[in-house]
């Protein structure tokens, strides 16, 4: 079988599938377990008589696994850019099915599911996703940090911010048609691949199910490439990134309302609870709360339009509302008009201040009116900027 590279592969339309599944594997030094696999997967379509293909996308092995798999019948590709994302992607470009299923190379799997997969994508289901806490883990196969923390943390995470019905957000064994995935415009080359098809497939509002599959300790006597914490965040940092929500809005809009509820009730005078009393201090920090939450809110404004605007988000149709009532111009007005009472406040406090000669001034006396007109200052400011900047934003995706 010829040795391909994904560099000169790329997708063909949908009409010009020659097989109905292709069966892609990454691979990096699987030469321990590659044959086992592509045998188990040979037998699954030969006894349910299937038209697929097999292949294995090498991203630089070093043991022979390239020419094991092309002994084995296999499609090899080679993918030069390192990554479990990038073989994968590297792969599925040079599949010719109209269904494909991915799964690991070694020997966790039970590729005898396949038919279960092919099934559901007949079906209709554009994501079908192998669930290994509903078909079982063998003794072994999970270490207990991935089997009680790791996959159940992250996968209650990414349904919270991306409500889906995926049981288990990281399994390697799943299918999807090739049109979903076109769609889904997978950008990301390392481990958060999984998660990120998950994700795309939801905000698309893609028909998902899930397959029990089971996971049985993998066959390789070198250790494995995933490495728990490095992996770990950066799934959940990918979680994050894509959710604006979660990592600017929700914590932005509860800053506001503590540090407005704060301010409004220490702006006439001391407040007294139990023993303590609460004072211009307090206000400060209230004031402080305040910009920071604006400011976090108008991130996630910023990034939610960046985001779609790059095509690492599908679009909003939330935002073309957006855009129709906040343009440059009514920004402008709506931060010059608080940044005027701002400097209103000042020029008041400042008469104050003359009033006693430009003396000494005990800060119980003006901090008030001077943390009150500092806060209107830089939201004015906050407003203004984020206009240019949104608006910039806005010619862009226009």
């Amino acid at each position: 079988m010829p040795r391909a590279t994904a560099e000169n592969t790329s997708l063909t339309s949908i009409e010009s599938t020659v097989f109905e599944i292709s069966v892609v594997l990454p691979c990096l030094n699987e030469a321990e377990t590659l044959a086992a696999c592509i045998g188990q997967i040979r037998q699954a379509i030969e006894q349910n008589a299937l038209s697929a293909e097999i292949i294995v996308a090498d991203n630089g092995s070093s043991d022979g696994s390239p020419e094991i798999a092309s002994a084995c019948g296999a499609q090899v590709i080679s993918v030069k850019q390192k990554g479990y994302g990038s073989a994968l992607m590297g792969g599925i470009a040079a599949a010719q099915g109209r269904y494909v299923v991915m799964g690991d190379a070694d020997c966790s799997y039970d590729f005898g599911d396949i038919p279960k997969f092919l099934e559901k994508l007949r079906a209709g289901y554009e994501l079908v996703m192998g669930n290994r806490f509903r078909g079982g883990i063998k003794p072994g196969a999970m270490p207990p940090l991935h089997r009680y923390l790791g996959n159940p943390v992250l996968t209650c995470i990414g349904r919270l911010f991306f409500p889906n019905q995926c049981g288990d957000f990281h399994c390697g064994l799943r299918g999807f048609s090739r049109e979903a995935y076109e769609r889904m415009e997978l950008r990301t080359t390392g481990m958060e691949f999984a998660s990120e098809m998950v994700v795309k497939a939801t905000l698309l509002g893609m028909r998902m199910t899930e397959v029990p599959t089971t996971l049985s300790p993998d066959q390789r006597t070198r250790p494995p490439h995933l490495r728990s914490w490095r992996d770990g965040w950066r799934h959940l940092r990918f979680l994050l990134m894509y959710s604006p929500r979660w990592l600017f809005l929700y914590p932005g809009a509860v800053l506001i309302m503590a540090g407005l509820a704060a301010g409004l009730w220490l702006l006439p005078g001391p407040r007294h609870v139990g023993k303590i009393t609460l004072d211009i201090h307090t206000l400060l920090y209230a004031g402080a709360a305040l910009l920071v939450g604006f400011q976090a809110v108008l991130f996630a404004v910023l990034t939610k339009v960046f985001a779609i605007t790059s095509g690492l988000l599908p679009q909003d149709p939330r935002l073309e509302k957006m855009f129709k009532l906040v343009n440059l111009e009514r920004g402008l007005l709506t931060g010059a008009a608080i940044m005027l009472g701002g400097f209103g406040l000042a020029v008041y406090s400042v008469l104050r201040w003359k009033g006693a000669h430009f003396g000494d001034l005990g800060p119980e006396q003006l901090m008030r009116v001077v943390a009150s007109a500092l806060v209107m200052i830089v939201l004015g400011a906050q407003i203004t900027l984020f206009s240019f900047f949104l608006s910039i934003l806005g010619t862009a995706r226009r």
